[in-house]
């Protein structure tokens, strides 16, 4: 990698095969999955700290807005760093100041989720959730820590700028990024990074590409009303259940039917409620579901078929369709020069070889969207399945992240601070 100053040389780190998993739970492979290159940034007695905060974290998680055990543990192990300048913002949010070789320059930012998920651990881990019901199904425990080693790594070899290291709470309910951005925390802002783990990817491959990355994440809401009466007399009815059929089988139509094939879309119905027993027609029901986009023409496409199909549907069974329509998190879209300097700083971290495809059109969602629209930067795929290791799909109650993934993705983000506050004062 490029030097940015003195470098610690790292003897071992912690290795996923030392987590000592059941082996009927999970696979893992006895080689180290970290590059040398990377083990350099970390000597021993950081790297356990860093494995033993990921460790905490993972016990402990916490749901949106209730991140307050894990936002204290995160301000302390600052501190622990000598990092004097940490605000709380959005309720349970963190922003750390790393100073930066001119207080004057351009600022930069870096993003760690740190909230969990409403599910119930079956991952076989030694330090599995204690929080019953509560886990890090989507690996935002490792996100936070490596916010944390990436701070660290910015105070031993600082960037051109000053660098904010944003905490963010509640990024599973798609709230907390659009909470910072609101606190005025980062007006300043010139750039900004982030990175998910995905276990679809082994630990050094990282995905850090311009264009689509993840979808919107818009939901419907649907009241379909008739008029209720015996199973046994239909005709005394105007039947909602059997227009709701019709309209599931509609709405399907849309994605196949009125966009263009080459552009990815997704309308899903999720849920439907009605009725009360087998002989009673009842007077309404509810269905509700998501809209996945890629783009906004997709996206305005999409929601407002929902809308007049709805309408449409519910005239034919003369019924009446209330729709509700509540906008999520906007696409994410990388700019060509936040990865640009994405992929310059993989190149520089682990090789070019490091880089590669996302291979597929992501239609999850991630709030990293509400930065991106923003301010010019990256989100990446940072990969975090061990060598020989299995899919396993987030939000998940089986899923966990090799604590791999850590280091590599400290140390790429780091980078990325480095080499877009070099780029923006330079202009």
């Amino acid at each position: 990698p490029r030097s940015h100053g003195s470098l610690h040389h790292a003897h071992r780190l912690v290795t996923s095969e030392e987590i000592q998993m059941p082996p009927q739970t999970v696979t893992v492979d006895s080689a180290p999955h970290v590059p040398d290159a990377v083990r350099a940034y970390f000597p021993d007695e950081l790297a356990l700290q860093l494995s033993s905060l990921r460790r905490d974290l993972h016990r402990n998680p916490e749901l949106s807005w209730h991140e307050n055990r894990t936002s204290e543990l995160l301000a302390s192990t600052l501190e622990s760093f000598g990092v004097t300048e940490i605000t709380r913002v959005a309720g349970t949010g963190l922003v750390a100041r790393v100073p930066g070789r001119d207080r004057t320059a351009p600022v930069v930012a870096l993003r760690g989720d740190i909230d969990a998920l409403p599910i119930r651990e079956d991952t076989g881990l030694p330090f599995s959730s204690e929080n019953d019901g509560v886990m890090h199904a989507c690996g935002h425990d490792v996100h936070a820590s490596w916010a944390v080693a990436a701070t660290r790594l910015l105070l031993e070899s600082p960037a051109h700028g000053d660098v904010l290291v944003v905490f963010q709470p509640a990024e599973e309910v798609g709230e907390g990024a659009r909470a910072i951005l609101a606190s005025g925390a980062l007006d300043s802002v010139r750039a900004i990074f982030g990175g998910h783990v995905d276990r679809r990817f082994e630990v050094g491959q990282i995905v850090a590409q311009e264009g689509a990355l993840a979808a919107s994440t818009d939901t419907f809401r649907i009241t379909i009303t008739g008029a209720g009466s015996h199973g046994a007399r239909p005709h005394e009815s105007r039947d909602p259940i059997v227009g709701a059929g019709a309209l599931i089988g509609a709405l399907q139509t849309i994605v196949s039917r009125q966009l263009d094939p080459a552009k990815p879309g997704v309308v899903t119905v999720g849920t439907i409620n009605g009725g009360s027993a087998p002989n009673i027609i009842p007077d309404s029901v509810q269905l509700s579901g998501t809209i996945r986009a890629t783009t906004s023409e997709t996206r305005a496409l999409l929601t407002g078929e929902v809308q007049r199909i709805a309408q449409s549907i519910a005239a034919t069974y003369g019924l009446t369709a209330d729709v509700t329509l509540k906008g999520g998190t906007p696409p994410i879209v990388n700019p060509a020069i936040g990865a640009h300097w994405a992929r310059d700083a993989v190149t520089h971290v682990l090789g070019a070889d490091a880089l590669v495809p996302l291979g597929t059109t992501n239609m999850g969602g991630e709030d990293f969207a509400e930065y991106i629209q923003k301010i010019p930067g990256c989100f990446m795929r940072i990969g975090a399945r061990e060598k020989g290791g299995r899919v396993i799909a987030a939000h998940s109650p089986a899923y966990y992240a090799s604590e791999d993934a850590l280091f590599i993705g400290a140390a790429v983000l780091a980078e990325c601070a480095r080499v877009a506050s070099e780029s923006l004062a330079a202009k």
